[in-house]
């Protein structure tokens, strides 16, 4: 993705003198004056890209901001970790290579067995909060408040990040749809492969699969992708639209909104997982926190306070979440994003540089890696028992499956994403 540069009088639309609608909301007086009666005008000028004086830039920015270009190993190696949890997870379904029926349960505590089993949905939603987190951050540098983002950029960026690969999974899909590939294909009742096209296309895959069941695999791990770019289709209209302070109002509402959301759908598990309100309200967990990272001066010492509360947070439930969840129902989702948000405001400032370096470059990897992670899982596996091993070693097979995963994950990073990325960002500037 592509990163901001900071903000100052150099940029393109940069009129001396003029302070943008969006700072203090007052906006130009004379041109407020000029069409206070034309509502239409009014939005139009708002949604217009930002023209930012330097008295704006300077009342907005803050001067740790300057350094948010700067990888950050610690959110790295969290966006490593919640991958790695979604790839054990669709390895150890029952119906492929369960670890609790291999040679690790003779050895590990079945806790054990079931955190590194079935924490993939969870780690998804931490997802949905380190990508508010950094997507909001991106804009904070470049702009300096999200009440400034430009639009249009923001849409180009997104586009030129996620199409390029999105559009060639659905090419080779399609192409192993019609080959009549075992795992690939869509032949349940209501299913069509047009239908999967259209909605992994249009950003509601995860609505469609809530009405006809549940797509192969590969299709299926596009239900998040939805709910994303979904939402931030909504946000930078909703940021220039918004005061600083009514967007965060907004954001707080949709982050607690989120276990009477969930629990509008008891009743039809698959959409209950899928859905979009949700997931978002952990999206704008992810915001919150980098709109408290931007003006809020906390210290070291409290940072790594926040981080050791996260992270024994995350141990309860990693540990225990049957009884996380018999105690709190559907807000044990809502205290797993809390959670990921302290996590983050932690890691913002701590920037855990001793992590992991093939943890943090499988973060880095992590939106190649979930596109693309189950053609290599299905391809294990079905070899697997094309053999007829016992899957009670099946756990020795993980470690170069994930190998593999970050394999392919970097050959797509470097000849599918990043140059397409390059030319599509490259044109017209």
């Amino acid at each position: 993705m592509a990163e901001g540069t900071k903000a100052d009088h150099s940029q393109p639309g940069y009129v001396p003198g003029r302070i943008s609608s969006s700072f203090g909301g007052q906006g130009d007086i004379a041109a407020a004056r000029a069409t206070r009666n034309d509502p239409w005008q009014i939005l139009s000028n708002r949604l217009a890209p930002p023209r930012t004086s330097w008295l704006a830039c300077r009342f907005f920015e803050r001067p740790h901001l300057q350094k948010m270009n700067e990888r950050n190993n610690g959110i790295d190696a969290v966006r490593g970790m919640a991958i790695l949890l979604v790839i054990l997870h669709h390895l150890a379904l029952p119906f492929r290579l369960p670890l609790r029926d291999g040679v690790l349960a003779e050895f590990l505590h079945a806790r054990l067995i079931a955190m590194l089993s079935h924490n993939g949905y969870l780690a998804v939603y931490v997802f949905f909060v380190l990508s508010g987190f950094l997507i909001a951050r991106r804009a904070l540098d470049r702009y300096g408040a999200l009440t400034l983002i430009d639009w249009r950029m923001f849409y180009r960026q997104r586009f030129a990040r996620i199409a390029p690969l999105l559009l060639v999974l659905i090419v080779v899909l399609s192409a192993l749809h019609w080959l009549g590939v075992p795992g690939y294909t869509i032949d349940k009742d209501g299913q069509s492969l047009f239908r999967a096209q259209v909605a992994a296309m249009f950003l509601h895959i995860n609505w469609y699969e809530g009405q006809v069941g549940w797509l192969p695999a590969s299709w299926d791990v596009l239900w998040s992708l939805s709910i994303e770019e979904a939402f931030y289709l909504i946000f930078p209209i909703v940021c220039v639209l918004l005061s600083k302070r009514w967007l965060a109002l907004l954001l707080l509402v949709l982050l607690f909104s989120l276990p009477m959301t969930r629990g509008w759908y008891d009743g039809n598990d698959i959409w209950q997982e899928k859905a979009y309100l949700p997931a978002m309200s952990a999206i704008a967990g992810g915001v919150l926190a980098a709109l408290l990272a931007q003006s809020w001066r906390y210290s070291i010492g409290f940072a790594r306070a926040l981080t050791a509360c996260a992270a024994l947070a995350f141990a309860i439930q990693l540990w225990a979440p049957g009884e996380l969840w018999r105690a709190l129902g559907h807000s044990s989702i809502l205290y797993i994003v809390l959670a990921a948000t302290l996590l983050v405001l932690g890691l913002h400032r701590v920037n855990w540089q001793t992590a992991p370096r093939w943890l943090t470059r499988m973060g880095r990897l992590s939106y190649e890696l979930y596109l693309t992670h189950m053609f290599v899982v299905l391809s294990i596996v079905a070899l697997w028992k094309a053999v007829s091993v016992d899957r009670h070693f099946g756990a020795l097979i993980y470690p170069p499956t994930i190998a593999l995963c970050v394999l392919l994950a970097i050959g797509v990073e470097r000849w599918i994403s990043r140059p397409s990325a390059a030319w599509l960002l490259g044109r017209g500037t």
